[in-house]
C-alpha cells in the first residue's frame, strides 16, 4: 500500500514540473530578453546615428545688389531736364543791346542781344520796346513759344527781334531813341537798355516788334 502511493506521488511531481515549464519563460528569461532591445539612439546596423550637421553661416564675402541710385548713369535725361530749371529768363542786367537799320522805307530795325553773363539764359516771349519821349509800346508781332521752349542763350550767344516803324503815313512821328526791356514773366525791376535809332518813324497803327528767335534773317521777315 505505501509502495503504490509513493509511486503515484513521484508520478503527480512529474506532471506538476511539466505543467510549470510549458506555461512560457521564467521572470529572469523575460528580463534578459528585454535587456537585448536595441536602444532607441541605435540603427539598424547597431551604430549609433550622429545628429544632423548644423547650417551653414552666409559667406563673408557675399555682397550686397547695387542700389539703382547708385548705378543711374552720369548725364542721364533726368538729371539734364532738372539743369533746365536752373537757366532764369534774361533780364536787362544779363545782356547788351544793338539796334540797327535794316530798311528804311519801313523803318524797320534789327534789334540784337548778347548774353553776357556768366551763366545761362533764356529770352523770353517779345522785347518791350518804347519810342523815346512817346508813350506807350511796340506792338507785339508774331506768337511766341512758351516759357519751356523759349529760346535759351548761353554765355555770348544772341537773339534777334525786328521792330517795325511803319511807312510814312503822316500819322506819325520821328524819335531818336528806343529802350528796351526784357519779359521775364515777374515783377524783377530792370534798368531799360537804349539804343540810337536818328529818324526812326513811327506809325501808331503799324508800328510791331517780333519775338525773339535765333538767326536775324528770321527776325526781319516775320
Amino acid at each position: 500500500m505505501s509502495t503504490v502511493r509513493t509511486a503515484a506521488a513521484v508520478v503527480l511531481a512529474a506532471v506538476s514540473a511539466f505543467a510549470l515549464s510549458a506555461c512560457g519563460p521564467s521572470e529572469d528569461g523575460a528580463a534578459d530578453t528585454g535587456s537585448t532591445a536595441p536602444s532607441a539612439g541605435a540603427t539598424a546596423s547597431g551604430t549609433p546615428s550622429k545628429p544632423a550637421a548644423p547650417p551653414k553661416a552666409p559667406s563673408s564675402s557675399a555682397k550686397p545688389p547695387a542700389s539703382s541710385a547708385s548705378s543711374a548713369a552720369p548725364g542721364s535725361s533726368a538729371s539734364a531736364t532738372g539743369a533746365d530749371y536752373d537757366v532764369f529768363p534774361c533780364s536787362t542786367y544779363d545782356v547788351t543791346f544793338t539796334a540797327n537799320l535794316a530798311e528804311p522805307t519801313t523803318s524797320s530795325y534789327l534789334l540784337k542781344i548778347t548774353n553776357k553773363s556768366g551763366k545761362a539764359c533764356r529770352a523770353l516771349g517779345h522785347p518791350v520796346v518804347t519810342f523815346g519821349a512817346l508813350d506807350g509800346q511796340a506792338t507785339q508781332r508774331g506768337e511766341a513759344p512758351g516759357i519751356e521752349d523759349a529760346l535759351r542763350l548761353e554765355p555770348g550767344e544772341s537773339a534777334y527781334a525786328g521792330l517795325l516803324g511803319g511807312a510814312h503815313d503822316g500819322t506819325g512821328k520821328t524819335v531818336d531813341s528806343i529802350a528796351l526791356t526784357m519779359d521775364t514773366e515777374s515783377d524783377l525791376e530792370q534798368k531799360p537798355l537804349t539804343a540810337s535809332t536818328p529818324g526812326l518813324y513811327v506809325s501808331p497803327a503799324v508800328n510791331s516788334v517780333t519775338p525773339w528767335v535765333d538767326n536775324a534773317e528770321d527776325a526781319l521777315s516775320l
